[in-house]
Order: structure tokens, then sequence, then C-alpha cells
């Protein structure tokens, strides 16, 4: 019996080692690195961004990546701004 039982514990231990999520979530982190590389590679442009006061030449990925992430900046302050409204109507 503790034979079998010892058996029984090695393939609960390996059952808890296999995370399938893990491995999905590692999956994809990998495809989104090897698109966004794909993407600087393809579109190695240099265009001009034209600013209030200053003018740059800046190579387009840059251009689309800044946008991208003051797009996701802008809209997170933007859910943190509405999420402070909504507790300060819910506590008058």
């Amino acid at each position: 019996m503790r034979f079998l039982r010892r058996q029984r514990d090695a393939a609960d231990r390996l059952e808890e080692q296999w995370q399938p999520r893990l491995y999905v979530r590692w999956i994809a982190l990998a495809l989104v690195v090897a698109y966004a590389i794909a993407f600087v590679l393809e579109n190695g442009k240099h265009v001009s961004v034209h600013f209030v006061f200053a003018t740059a030449r800046v190579s387009l990925p840059w251009v689309v990546l800044l946008s991208l992430a003051l797009g996701a900046i802008g809209g997170i302050l933007l859910s943190q701004l509405e999420r402070r409204r909504r507790r300060r109507s819910a506590d008058e």
C-alpha cells in the first residue's frame, strides 16, 4: 500500500506542475514579440513627425508604438478618473 501511495503522490505532483495556462501565456507572449519584431523590421521607413514647436524624423514603428503607449496611458488615466467620480457620487 505504501508503494501505491507514493506513486499516487508523484502523479499528483506531476499534475500540479503542468500548468496549461502558463504555457498558453508564454506562447502568446512569444507570438506578440515575434510580431513586434517583424513589424519593426518590415516598416523601417522614416517619417517626419511635426510637434507644436519642433519636427523630428523618426522611424515609423516608433511613431506607432509611441502612439499606442500614449493611448494606453490616456485610457488608464481616464478610467481611473471615471472610477473616482463614481465612488464620489456613490458616497454622496
